[in-house]
């Protein structure tokens, strides 16, 4: 029986450095039915042109291989877009200067094929430097080439040591814990049909990872796979650095969040968000 079609979906964005790695490591997935889609959004720099280079040479391992440049539009309306080209059961979203480890689709894909009552799945995440070497972080998130005493080499040992839960437990990916964070590590395979019950993403919910996560955790469950199968790049144009903006966009899409949880009747949530929206309701 052939394996269901998955859709990796890039949104790229000034990322020449980068942008061949993270498309040789899709092209080295040990999955083979995987359609690549990448959007450059109004990149500055050569991203786009390299964009062209990598279809040329990696037409054929693809089911289809699509790269599109638009004017820049941002995250939201780029995912937005790479969704309403894929035609895959399952979707695989990766920034433009990530890694996905060559078994990661393979293991996600089949827990999801075995697991209806689960709508994500996601593994641990290696970190890496701008140069691709393995590097590690501070409690601070702060990159560290050398590992001392108080430092993390993967990000589930960093986001755990901040919560009260074990990551291999059910309380990972609950509504409750996720209203009071994000803790979903980065490549994560997740059903395409869940958009017909969310909707898409919105700039009113500017951290879309984070929006998606808790729109999930209403209906579904998800699941931790405890293996790296990613590799996160730490550098200084990350967002994540960027502690103000983060800062606002995350109270941003708590407030969107917290319009729509309160608008949903409760007998389609989720036990966990139900009781999140009573708290909410008599505050």
């Amino acid at each position: 029986m052939q394996e269901p079609l998955v859709s990796v979906i890039i949104p790229a964005y000034n990322h020449e450095k980068y942008i061949q790695e993270t498309v040789e490591s899709i092209a080295a997935q040990r999955y083979q039915n995987i359609e690549l889609l990448i959007v450059d959004d109004g990149s500055k720099d050569l991203t786009y042109n390299l964009l062209q280079l990598l279809q040329k040479k990696f037409q054929n391992r693809f089911v289809r291989f699509y790269v599109e440049h638009q004017e820049n539009q941002g995250t939201c309306g780029t995912i937005n877009k790479l969704l309403g080209l894929a035609e895959g059961k399952y979707i695989y979203l990766i920034a433009s200067d990530d890694k996905a480890c060559p078994e990661c689709i393979d293991l996600e894909a089949k827990f999801l094929e075995r697991n209806p009552d689960y709508a994500l799945c996601v593994g641990n995440n290696e970190f890496i430097d701008a140069n691709s070497n393995k590097c590690y972080v501070d409690k601070s998130f702060s990159p560290k080439s050398n590992f001392e005493e108080g430092d993390f080499d993967n990000f589930v040992a960093y986001l755990e040591y901040f919560k009260e839960f074990s990551f291999k437990s059910d309380a990972f990916g609950s509504y409750p814990n996720l209203f009071q964070g994000n803790h979903i590590p980065n490549g994560y395979l997740f059903r395409k049909n869940i958009f017909e019950k969310i909707g898409m993403f919105t700039k009113e919910a500017p951290l879309e990872d984070f929006w998606m996560m808790l729109q999930i955790s209403k209906y579904w469950k998800i699941k931790y796979l405890d293996k790296i199968l990613f590799s996160y790049r730490l550098h200084g144009a990350n967002t994540s650095y960027q502690r103000e903006k983060m800062l606002k966009m995350t109270l941003d899409t708590l407030k969107y969040e917290k319009k729509v949880l309160l608008s949903i009747p409760d007998e389609e949530l989720r036990k966990e968000a139900r009781m999140v929206k009573q708290i909410l309701s008599q505050a």
